[in-house]
């Protein structure tokens, strides 16, 4: 492998993982050219953590900026892959390496036959629905309304269902007590919980006239992916996990009072007139953890909403060929796109789980290979004349494509003027 003495990386995707990259080359004294399809670079941040975490993403993203604001990164805002600029196109700059740190925006489909035909009309998927839930108390939302009903079905069983979960408890809940005439602070009801918030106001839930939603999964209670799990996991730890992952659940049930299914699928969707109406479901076992469907077990269940939380993918992206709806990533220690001389994956886009700190150990450790064993940069990293002359080429079209979205450069007055009106001002704001 050629030694490359004036490196310069794309990375595609300014969060968890990009921005990780980026300061990883960054050590080192590589530059990198970020490209960030939003106007922030928090990603998932941003848009996937309920808005009750506010101090979470507060600390995560001031962790992004800081990153980003290194004199070796160019950032872009506003410029997606695929959209914007071609994958074709970036190749064609002449970087040493391009990173895709581009996530995991794609909901999992909801493995019922024809099921995406009622998407908007009784299906909603959890991607959506939660960037919904954390924008639309803002003043310039203009997107879809969040739809939220009493009574909705969740197939799921990871956190990210959980957050749906209780998005819809805390949301129904909340619309109740305004019809009533009460204030709902929804950081209230998070952080006590709905029994003792409505305790506190001389009501019970059953007052408020709601069922609250089911969460249907097709395991058990014990099989949850609510914890990580190391891949050499001992019988005796793989035993205790199971003992709280069940506490887990039950708190959850105790505090937000939804209703869990365990050992049920979906099977077939329930139709009235142009709207999905519900979800036909078949009893399942588990056997040496697997979910085995049980013959002759089926049973409708009706719902005026549905919200499928079984996990998100890569968004595909032109000139990129996935397989099973997954990037084709031999070894996902070096993360190099399969077809691909210097294309490489990393992060959610990766790994999918959603799991900000695996997203971003993962990124540190292809960050790491592509420097020591593809770029072979060593500490020092030097310099020539004909290398540098190409690196301010590539920093000349970049430039150009920050002009084209107005961005000037100035990082942190940049992230101030576009930075979201927060849910948690303006209820200081009202009190």
């Amino acid at each position: 492998m050629p030694i490359h003495p004036s490196p310069i990386v794309c990375i595609v995707g300014g969060a968890v993982a990009g921005s990780e990259a980026a300061h990883c080359l960054a050590q080192r004294g590589v530059r990198s050219v970020v490209l960030e399809m939003e106007a922030v670079p928090w990603g998932k941040i941003e848009l996937g953590l309920p808005k009750w975490h506010h101090k979470q993403r507060d600390k995560e993203e001031a962790a992004i900026d800081e990153k980003l604001r290194s004199p070796y990164v160019t950032y872009i805002p506003g410029t997606k892959l695929g959209r914007d600029v071609s994958l074709e196109e970036l190749m064609g700059w002449g970087f040493s390496a391009i990173l895709l740190a581009t996530g995991a925006w794609k909901d999992r489909p909801l493995p019922v036959p024809g099921i995406d035909a009622f998407e908007n009309r009784g299906l909603s998927y959890q991607n959506l629905f939660v960037a919904q839930f954390n924008q639309y108390h803002s003043p310039d939302y203009d997107g879809p309304a969040l739809e939220v009903q009493d009574d909705a079905i969740i197939v799921g069983g990871g956190l990210a269902s959980l957050d749906v979960v209780k998005i819809l408890m805390l949301e129904t809940t909340a619309r109740a007590l305004r019809r009533r005439g009460l204030t709902a602070d929804l950081f209230v009801l998070e952080k006590k919980g709905i029994p003792k918030a409505l305790q506190q106001l001389g009501l019970s839930f059953e007052e408020l006239g709601l069922k609250g939603c089911t969460l249907y999964y097709r395991r058990r209670a014990q099989d949850m992916p609510l914890i990580p799990m190391d891949e050499n996991v001992t019988p005796e730890k793989l035993q205790k996990a199971k003992v709280v992952r069940e506490k887990l659940l039950a708190n959850f049930l105790a505090k937000y009072l939804f209703r869990f299914e365990p050992c049920c699928m979906p099977v077939r969707e329930l139709v009235e007139g142009n709207r999905l109406a519900g979800l036909l479901f078949q009893r399942t076992e588990v056997r040496e953890g697997r979910a085995v469907a049980l013959p002759d077990t089926e049973f409708e269940v009706r719902s005026p909403q549905i919200i499928s939380s079984i996990g998100s993918l890569p968004e595909p992206t032109p000139g990129i060929e996935l397989k099973w709806e997954l990037f084709r990533i031999p070894d996902s220690n070096t993360g190099k796109l399969e077809g691909y001389d210097n294309v490489f994956a990393l992060g959610n886009a990766v790994t999918g789980t959603g799991n900000i700190r695996a997203s971003r150990l993962h990124a540190r450790k292809v960050s790491e290979w592509i420097l020591d064993s593809f770029l072979e940069c060593p500490e020092d990293t030097s310099r020539d004349p004909d290398g540098e002359a190409h690196v301010k080429g590539i920093l000349e079209r970049a430039s150009e494509l920050q002009t084209r979205v107005g961005y000037d450069g100035d990082y942190a007055k940049w992230i101030e003027r576009h930075r979201p009106i927060r849910l948690e001002s303006m209820e200081s704001a009202s009190q």
